[in-house]
């Protein structure tokens, strides 16, 4: 279906780095995989489904069924070589390694409440104690894994011995949008200015209106639309559940607790907005290669999740921030001893 979709839209190129047939080393997740170029082509960038301009490559995995097919662009193609081969050897062993001191981390972060309480003083102290190990490992975690780019590496890492991750199409905008996100919170003691406009739930409802009424689309079916709301409101609960204990960098916890405080009753995903459900995009391939859903139904997962990145490309100006707020000096005292 990728192939349908994408092919077409850009302009033949008989002069790029890869031609069809050739055998290359192709990026999945933070894996390199033998692939095989089915086509080669320059997009020019004018179409809006196929936004991103420059070469690119329609794959085939070596040993993978074909539902798994797809554009890449030029960063994840590597010739096919003894360097490489070297480098696909060493992301496999750093992935086992990685995968082994997950699966601690992991057991923690289950044990832990989907909402993490700061209340120390009510606990005894074996509680205060074993909040203060789960924490630790978290945190190491976490320490490894700020890099914007992978806030999630550890979990894409534990599938590695379980199968290819699902790779969702983040456009480099947005990309760059995980970057300045990360700068400002983590180097800048920036915060996103909470409750935001639009929310998540605003944000996703906009996304259905725009959905059902675009014009250069062909209409879907009932099934096809009662699909992608089903789709949304799984992406809410993700969000909901996922926020307080994989979402946050360490100077927004505070933030958290003082968030959750003023506003008991209402759900995240009608506080936060697109900044924070752009993170959860990171992680949604470890989380859903952890599910029992068939290839089909990762298939159309995959597209679903795919058309609302397009969608916060497309609207980028109207759904981030483009200021965040001065942490006060109270804030940061705080934070830092928490």
């Amino acid at each position: 279906m990728a192939e349908k979709s994408a092919a077409g839209n850009g302009i033949s190129a008989t002069t790029l780095p890869f031609r069809p047939n050739e055998r290359i080393l192709c990026f999945h997740g933070p894996l390199l995989y033998e692939a095989k170029v089915v086509k080669a082509e320059m997009w020019d960038g004018t179409d809006p489904d196929t936004p991103e301009p420059g070469p690119h490559y329609f794959v085939h995995y070596k040993g993978w069924k074909q539902t798994w097919d797809e554009w890449v662009d030029e960063s994840r193609a590597l010739k096919f070589n003894d360097e490489n081969l070297s480098k696909q050897k060493a992301l496999k062993q750093a992935a086992l390694q990685a995968s082994k001191k997950k699966t601690i981390v992991v057991a923690a972060k289950h044990a832990a409440p989907s909402t993490p309480t700061h209340r120390a003083d009510s606990e005894s102290e074996l509680q205060r104690g074993r909040k203060r190990a789960r924490e630790s490992s978290v945190e190491k975690t976490r320490e490894e894994c700020d890099d914007p780019s992978s806030l999630a590496a550890a979990q894409a890492f534990m599938s590695t011995t379980k199968g290819p991750d699902v790779k969702l199409p983040i456009p480099n905008a947005l990309k760059a949008q995980l970057v300045d996100d990360w700068e400002r919170i983590t180097k800048d003691k920036l915060l996103v200015s909470l409750p935001r406009k639009p929310t998540i739930t605003e944000l996703l409802e906009q996304y259905k209106e725009y959905r059902r009424s675009a014009k250069d689309r062909r209409r879907p079916g009932r099934r096809d639309e009662e699909v992608a709301d089903e789709i949304i409101e799984g992406l809410k609960m993700y969000f909901d559940k996922a926020l307080g204990n994989v979402l946050l960098y360490r100077f927004e916890r505070y933030q958290y607790q003082q968030i959750r405080e003023r506003f008991p009753d209402k759900p995240p995903s009608d506080i936060y907005g697109a900044e924070h459900l752009l993170r959860l995009f990171v992680q949604m391939p470890g989380l859903i290669a952890h599910t029992n859903m068939d290839d089909d139904a990762v298939q159309l997962l995959r597209e679903n999740l795919g058309e609302i990145l397009k969608y916060m490309h497309r609207f980028t100006k109207t759904l981030f921030a483009e200021e965040y707020d001065n942490a006060s000096p109270a804030y940061v005292a705080i934070a830092k001893a928490a």
